[in-house]
């Protein structure tokens, strides 16, 4: 998708760039972050939807919907052990603490995930909302109780199932069907932002899509980190394309920032 002329393209060895968008980053009233997959794929998550992804193992229509939890749950859980055992003992990585330092130095006040490995808690994020839930949690459609995820149910080849009222657990993340989480909340924290980083992510799946398109149409500004770019006729004058590996770019960033 092309890029806009009146979009500021800034490469892993931007220079001066890196301290004018800082400048303005220090300056806006509201940043928000907007992360994808991209941003894990340095910590060793492949992308789903990539060529080889789980998604090229496991049709989510044949395994992840909530009709086929609700159906046959042991189905189900063949392809929550195998996401289970991909985000095992991953770290967050240089992207993930940059943000973390940028809301520590105030100048970022949240971040939306589609992601639900949980590394931006790890590298301390306090602000998070996980737009499709989390996998470090197990989750009773029946009477509503959430338990932590242990080890042993990604080994185990029964189901387990909630100890107060028997019915099958599922991992704490949105199946297709399922109605996402936080909108709302997240609705109003965009509602005031006036500068918003898109990151790793190609802003093509709803309800995440139309996040930096109401950014913009309350006058906010787009920093979009991607290696190509993605946002389209989002972009305006004034918004910023980081290009390149955001393990560089996002540090960079920060860096050009400095403390407070």
């Amino acid at each position: 998708m092309p890029t806009s002329p009146k979009q500021t393209i800034v490469t892993e060895t931007g220079g001066q760039a890196y301290c004018e968008a800082a400048g303005l980053l220090k300056t806006a009233r509201k940043a928000v972050a907007l992360t994808g997959a991209g941003i894990s794929v340095g910590s060793g998550i492949p992308d789903f939807r990539s060529p080889g992804g789980l998604w090229s193992v496991f049709s989510p229509e044949e395994y992840a919907t909530i009709e086929v939890f609700r159906r046959h749950p042991a189905k189900a859980w063949e392809l929550f052990r195998a996401l289970g055992k991909v985000l095992v003992g991953k770290r967050a990585n240089a992207a993930h603490q940059a943000l973390a330092e940028l809301e520590r130095q105030g100048w970022l006040q949240a971040v939306v995930t589609q992601n639900i490995d949980n590394l931006h808690q790890q590298a301390g994020s306090s602000r998070v909302f996980e737009i499709h839930g989390d996998h470090q949690h197990l989750h009773c459609l029946q009477c509503g109780a959430i338990v932590p995820l242990l080890p042993g149910h990604l080994d185990a080849t029964d189901i387990p199932c909630c100890a107060m009222c028997g019915f099958p657990l599922k991992p704490n993340v949105v199946l297709f069907g399922e109605a996402v989480r936080d909108l709302d909340a997240i609705h109003d924290c965009l509602a005031d932002c006036d500068l918003l980083l898109v990151i790793g992510t190609s802003a093509q799946v709803y309800p995440a899509a139309a996040l930096p398109a109401l950014v913009r149409q309350h006058g906010g500004r787009i920093m979009e980190f991607n290696r190509e770019p993605s946002l389209g006729t989002v972009v305006g004058r004034g918004d910023f394309l980081f290009q390149g590996d955001v393990l560089r770019t996002l540090p960079a960033l920060a860096d050009a920032c400095g403390p407070r």
